[in-house]
């Protein structure tokens, strides 16, 4: 640990001093790597930061990139997506709709053309872990 500590306050740059103190203070650097390695590292995980997960976005983002996607969501819909939903008892959908709402507020899940008027069912799985979801 006191390897780890030198390496990271021996950085000298006044923005990556502030990415280390507010970003990196619990990162745990092997301290088995030389200096010019953790200092490498420092860098890489500086220059990308916005691609990691932070405090204010905690899934990590590739910010004003987008993918086109092309779907077939011409009625009628293909047969894959008419099947009826599953059963799931009342705590599973709590569950389900509490984790759906903490995706849309993340920014991860959104409704977009026609699924904004139309539901399109997908099937899940819970996974439960200790009684939760």
């Amino acid at each position: 640990m006191p390897k780890q500590i030198s390496i990271i306050s021996s950085v000298k740059d006044t923005y990556k001093e502030e990415f280390v103190a507010n970003q990196l203070v619990e990162a745990q650097i092997n301290p088995l790597l030389s200096p010019k390695i953790s200092h490498h590292l420092i860098d890489v995980l500086y220059t990308y930061n916005n691609a990691f997960a932070s405090d204010n976005d905690p899934l990590g983002a590739i910010k004003g990139h987008e993918v086109d996607i092309p779907l077939d969501i011409d009625r009628p819909y293909p047969p894959v997506l008419r099947r009826p939903d599953y059963p799931a008892s009342p705590k599973a959908r709590e569950a389900l709709e509490k984790h759906i709402q903490e995706l849309i507020q993340l920014g991860v899940l959104r409704k977009v053309g026609h699924n904004e008027e139309d539901e399109v069912i997908t099937p899940v799985i819970i996974a439960w872990n200790n009684d939760k979801a």
